[in-house]
């Protein structure tokens, strides 16, 4: 892996408080829907494609994919437009169904599982479009994620007995730290709708946080960011995946990030797989020269 970037990022201090080192400890404790849907293999894999077909009439949008993420890395995936990166990632997020192939995660069979049913057992998302609560502020936006962790009834809450007070506080750390990682404080009470595009990319990568990834899936997270904005997005997908130990998949199409921080990378190019290696090996792979990065 290049060391340019992860060097450049470390030499940022980063605190990671108390509400962020809680939600690390409580994704790395047994995940509370883990048992909802058995393991149906012994995997050594977090996640796992295989032979993963998908068409929308005559249209194949993807074709016989086998793919596996490793236990942390960040892997990319590339291609030009209509290559079917985000179809692949609505397959693996229960957006989608595919006709043909499995999906695993942990060793569960998910494929034709519920989005919300995925989300609930970690496998996590954001949109290439964004998809938050524009009228609601930075803060609730996040604390929508911590939902499936509240462990008392509406009326529990409503009258607010001591139990309820004590777990209003535990989601509210854990939502403020999350705010404070992706340096957002300056914005924590406006109103989500009325933030610059870059700043709502960062909530969205807030919010599925919050929602206790084990897998972590990014779609575009970059896209329409100036020079800075992805800097800052960089070190905060690598601060996650080293402190808080997620995988994640990533799909960008700024090739000097993906070379950057990505371990590993697969190339789709019209519904195929047509390589998958290390970033040194994609960049002289003469099929990934001629279908995406350009013959010149």
């Amino acid at each position: 892996m290049s060391q340019g970037t992860r060097d450049i990022m470390k030499k940022r201090e980063q605190r990671y408080s108390y509400g962020l080192t809680l939600l690390r400890e409580s994704i790395e404790k047994k995940h509370p829907f883990a048992d909802v849907h058995p393991p149906a293999t012994d995997d050594r894999f977090p996640l796992r494609l295989e032979n993963i077909s998908l068409a929308f009439g005559r249209l194949e949008a993807l074709i016989q994919i086998s793919m596996e993420l490793k236990e942390g890395e960040i892997l990319a995936i590339i291609g030009p437009n209509g290559a079917g990166k985000t179809s692949l990632l609505n397959v693996i997020s229960g957006f989608y169904h595919p006709q043909e192939g499995e999906v695993f995660f942990q060793g569960r069979r998910i494929t034709h599982l519920s989005s919300h049913k995925i989300a609930e057992l970690g496998l996590c998302r954001t949109f290439q479009n964004i998809a938050l609560f524009h009228g609601l502020s930075v803060l609730d936006n996040i604390i929508v994620g911590r939902h499936p962790f509240i462990h008392y009834p509406f009326i529990v809450g409503m009258i607010y007995f001591p139990w309820a007070n004590h777990e209003e506080v535990k989601q509210r750390a854990i939502a403020e730290d999350i705010v404070d990682f992706l340096e957002l404080e300056h914005v924590r009470g406006s109103v989500v709708g009325t933030l610059a595009y870059g700043l709502r990319k960062r909530v969205e990568l807030g919010r599925a946080l919050a929602l206790e990834p084990r897998v972590l899936l990014l779609d575009e997270p970059m896209a329409g960011m100036n020079l800075d904005e992805k800097e800052d997005m960089a070190r905060f997908i690598i601060d996650i995946n080293e402190f808080l130990r997620i995988p994640v998949v990533l799909i960008e199409h700024d090739m000097g990030v993906v070379m950057d921080i990505a371990d590993r990378i697969v190339v789709l190019d019209f519904g195929y797989k047509i390589a998958e290696g290390s970033p040194e090996k994609i960049k002289g792979d003469p099929k990934v020269i001629a279908a995406y990065l350009g013959e010149g």
